[in-house]
Formats: structure tokens, C-alpha cells, sequence
């Protein structure tokens, strides 16, 4: 393929994905006057209008999204292929662009960071903390790491550890209260709880025992925190009892600032897992960060860390 139509191509899928030649272009790092003119030579040379353009939006016409549909996915591989073969000396090489939450990456996948660059000194981490889910492959991202959402289409996962929910408060609250081991003790009790960044809503969570069985939690709303580390450090001022995410409330557990309330329930939320774009040929690059980070999980013990069956 010459040079001059793999860049033609691409403005247009980027183009499409976005919805925007400005937005393209950023990503792209070109103008958005060369990524207008190359989608305009690829309309001229299939004789076809591929966008209805405004002033507002970008959309793609009916030829535009049958034209898409068909050459979206050999096009990655191909662009895959292309990065495998420039890799410096045979190694994975090249800028990867990874999402995380923001404490969880900082507390759990950061300190992994020296080993990764020991092994590929020819990657470039470009990484990125936010706790809202990303749109993997429309913002254009190697890899992402989470949980507790649902896999858009085009996007497949390897889990790393479950995704526990569990309830902790400071000692001192604990202590002086009536004895709580059954969750309708929790009743009237104040609650810290997650508001959801992606809706907004705080979620019914029901809890789980180790026996499997299943109670609502009648925790009343005193507050709410948008962030399970926030909620750890509202709890130790002794304000309530919150419920968080497990890997968030390890370090406050283990320094004896928060203690697990009712230690044999927990919310299950399915699992952390590292996410990418399901292609048949991944970049170098990015499999070997998935393969780094899978392995490296399982040999620190952190998915029995994050099991609240096993963490008291």
C-alpha cells in the first residue's frame, strides 16, 4: 500500500470515529485543513461522497458507513503489522497510551513501571489517570485498566483481580456501638456511599455472604463520595460506615485505620481486568503490556489481596 493511501485512509477512519477533521487531526498530530484534503481526495477517487459535512458535526453518509465497515479492521491490522516490524530490533517499541484510575494506577500498576522499561526500553509510556471509563478505541488508546462496566463492542479483557466491594469504618466508630453481625444491624446506621461519575446515581448494591447468600444493604445515606478513596478517608475521621472498593481500602486496612465491618459479606462486582482492542495481530507494544501486567499481578498475590473472602 503506498504511504500516500494508508495516510488518506487513516484520516478518514479516524475522521469517522470522531465525528470531527479538528479532532482527527489532533490525534493524528496533522492540520485540520490536511486531514479535510485527504478525505476529499479519497471521496474523488472512489467518486463517492463519504461525509455529509455542517458546521456542527460530521456524519457519515450510507456509502461512508459501508465503506467504513469494510476496510476498518484490515486496516488495524495492517497498521499492527506495520508497528511489529518497525520495532527497534525486533522488540516492542513505540508510544503506549494507557488509561487508569487514578489511585488504583498510582498504588498498583506505577510501582511496576521500572521492571516494564527494564524489559522494553524502546517504549514510550504515555499514561493516563481518570476514573471514568474511556472510549478505548474512538480516544485512541493502547490499553485501559478497570472495571465494574460492560465491554463495548470491539473490546475484549483479561482479568487481573475481582472487583470487591466491601464495608469498612475507623475503629473508633465501631467501638461503644451495639454489635453488628448481621447487615440488618446496619439499619439507621450512616452511610458513605459511591455516587457513580459515569451516571451520577448511587447503586442498590446488594450484599453477598461467603455462603452465597444475598441481603439488601440497609445502610442509610448520610453521604456521598464520587471516589472510593475519598470514602476510605471520610471513614477514618470516624463518620460512618462506607462501602469501597476493595484495592482502595487494603493500605487504610492494613495500617489499622479502617477495619472491615460484617468481614464475611462483600459486594461482588465482577472483576478488574486489563482491556484492549480485540484484534487478530496487537501491536507489539501493546502485548507486551498486557502480558507484563497479567503476570506480574499474578505473582504479587494481588488477586487474592482483592478477594474480601480472604482480606479481613
Amino acid at each position: 500500500m503506498a504511504i500516500e493511501s494508508f495516510s488518506t485512509l487513516e484520516c478518514f477512519i479516524r475522521s469517522a470515529e470522531v465525528g470531527s477533521f479538528a479532532e482527527a487531526a489532533r490525534r493524528l498530530r496533522l492540520t485540520p485543513a490536511a486531514v479535510g484534503k485527504n478525505v476529499a481526495q479519497l471521496e474523488s477517487r472512489l467518486g463517492v461522497r463519504l461525509f455529509q459535512r455542517s458546521t456542527r458535526k460530521l456524519t457519515l453518509t450510507e456509502a461512508g458507513q459501508r465503506f467504513l465497515s469494510e476496510v476498518k479492521d484490515s486496516f488495524g491490522t495492517i497498521q499492527s503489522a506495520m508497528a511489529n516490524l518497525a520495532s527497534a530490533q525486533g522488540q516492542p517499541a513505540g508510544l503506549l497510551r494507557v488509561s487508569m484510575g487514578t489511585v488504583f494506577g498510582r498504588l498498583y500498576v506505577l510501582p511496576l513501571l521500572g521492571e516494564f522499561l527494564q524489559r522494553f526500553p524502546a517504549i514510550t509510556p504515555d499514561w493516563h489517570f481518570d476514573n471514568r471509563q474511556v472510549d478505548l478505541i474512538g480516544q485512541g488508546f493502547d490499553a485501559a485498566i478497570g472495571g465494574g462496566f460492560e465491554l463495548p463492542p470491539g473490546v475484549v479483557a483479561r482479568r487481573l483481580t475481582p472487583a470487591h466491594r466491601v464495608l469498612v469504618a475507623a475503629p473508633g466508630f465501631i467501638q461503644g456501638r451495639a454489635a453488628i453481625n448481621q447487615p440488618e444491624d446496619l439499619l439507621e446506621l450512616p452511610g458513605i456511599l459511591i455516587r457513580s461519575p459515569q451516571t451520577g446515581r448511587v447503586r442498590a448494591w446488594p450484599l453477598t455472604s461467603r455462603w452465597r447468600e444475598q441481603r439488601p444493604l440497609p445502610l442509610r445515606q448520610a453521604m456521598t463520595m464520587s471516589d472510593s478513596d475519598a470514602a476510605c478517608a471520610v471513614a477514618q475521621q470516624g463518620l460512618g460506615i462506607a462501602l469501597v472498593s476493595l484495592p482502595f481500602a487494603v493500605p487504610y486496612l492494613r495500617a489499622g485505620l479502617l477495619q472491615r465491618v460484617l468481614p464475611d459479606w462483600y459486594v461482588d462486582d465482577g472483576n478488574i481486568s486489563v482491556y484492549y482492542a480485540g484484534h487478530k495481530l496487537l501491536p507489539g507494544k501493546t502485548r507486551a503490556f498486557i502480558d507484563f501486567v497479567v503476570e506480574q499481578f499474578a505473582e504479587q498475590g494481588l488477586a487474592s489481596a482483592f478477594d474480601a473472602l480472604e482480606v479481613l
